[in-house]
């Protein structure tokens, strides 16, 4: 039976599938409390869909970092030069005629602070929205940043947000453990989890397909590229797994919730959204809503309109996706009129 909060979700899900270039949505949400527990489709998908979770894939790669610092097998502090002994590091990060390539530390890479170049936004996506498809490695990852200007020097006080950080996290996890990623994910993660449906896409592998990919009005055909991304944005899930994993994460299922303190260091990435450890905060200034309280949101979003949030306050978990890499910040308003409807 359908609660007047379970339509009011449909509502908003319908009134965003008629959007321009709006071709499938996806929404999830669940109240501690299971006073609200909603999933819904709208366009051409359906609630079990399977759907590219893009950068939300970071939240998964940081989980098992800390997994490993638990373990005492990586030092957040340490050089990356350290773990990466098999990679040439030199020239990916000079800045003002300064070489801090071996400079750089695995938290840095975590908090977005090493101002790394982003090979995603500084190149790779233009190919990708015009579907000129290819495969890469994080060789080819540390190529590209070389003839990139990084942001800034290593901790300037900012996060800039690059792929590039995540691409040599994974590489990392590798070197660690000696596997590669996706089996380190399904045994770390996926199968602890029972998360039946989550996976690292890979366009060898006989699995479904998931939903596919718009830029506007073209469908995106790049399996190369996405095969490509499994530590950055690489992972396929469904809204049932994505809230089985948003709801672990945040128990302190996952690794030790000790290390939440750190991880929640804010830094300012684009107004108004901070980043800490591989998580995103959003919350809207006072001043911008005099009237009415807004929540705070702790989780991720992806380009192509993912989004995994928590509200702390409200104890309320929300997951889903647009599918459509136009407008990557669409999920944030969408969300704030998803907690309103859940306080309703």
């Amino acid at each position: 039976m359908m609660t007047d909060t379970t339509h009011q979700m449909q509502v908003l899900i319908d009134k965003e599938s008629r959007k321009t270039n709006t071709h499938s949505v996806l929404l999830a949400v669940q109240s501690d409390d299971g006073r609200v527990n909603f999933q819904g489709a709208a366009g051409d998908a359906s609630p079990d869909s399977a759907y590219f979770i893009a950068s939300i894939t970071k939240m998964f790669t940081a989980s098992v970092v800390m997994q490993l610092v638990d373990e005492g097998r990586l030092d957040l502090d340490a050089q990356i030069q350290a773990y990466l002994p098999q990679l040439q590091l030199d020239g990916i990060h000079t800045y003002k005629g300064v070489d801090y390539s071996k400079q750089l530390k695995v938290y840095q890479l975590l908090h977005q602070t090493s101002g790394l170049a982003d090979y995603y936004e500084n190149g790779l996506v233009e190919d990708l929205k015009h579907n000129r498809d290819r495969a890469y490695n994080i060789s080819d990852v540390l190529n590209m940043v070389r003839a990139m200007q990084p942001s800034n020097v290593p901790d300037s006080g900012k996060s800039y947000y690059s792929d590039t950080n995540y691409q040599l996290l994974g590489a990392i996890i590798e070197s660690v453990t000696e596997h590669p990623l996706a089996q380190v994910f399904q045994s770390r993660i996926f199968e602890p989890l029972q998360l039946g449906q989550t996976y690292v896409f890979d366009h060898k592998a006989q699995r479904g397909q998931p939903l596919p990919l718009y830029h506007k009005s073209q469908r995106l055909d790049v399996p190369l590229a996405l095969s490509s991304m499994a530590p950055d944005g690489g992972i396929v899930s469904n809204l049932t797994d994505s809230l089985t994993f948003l709801k672990a994460y945040f128990a302190g299922q996952l690794f030790d919730a000790s290390h939440f303190e750190r991880m929640y260091q804010w830094n300012a990435l684009f107004f108004p959204i901070q980043y800490g450890y591989g998580l995103m905060r959003f919350k809207l200034p006072g001043w911008m809503t005099p009237f009415r309280q807004t929540p705070q949101l702790i989780g991720h979003s992806g380009s192509s309109g993912s989004f995994a949030f928590y509200a702390p306050n409200e104890k309320l978990y929300m997951a889903g996706t647009f599918n459509q890499i136009d407008k990557p910040s669409r999920p944030f308003n969408f969300m704030l009129k998803v907690a309103a409807t859940a306080r309703a």
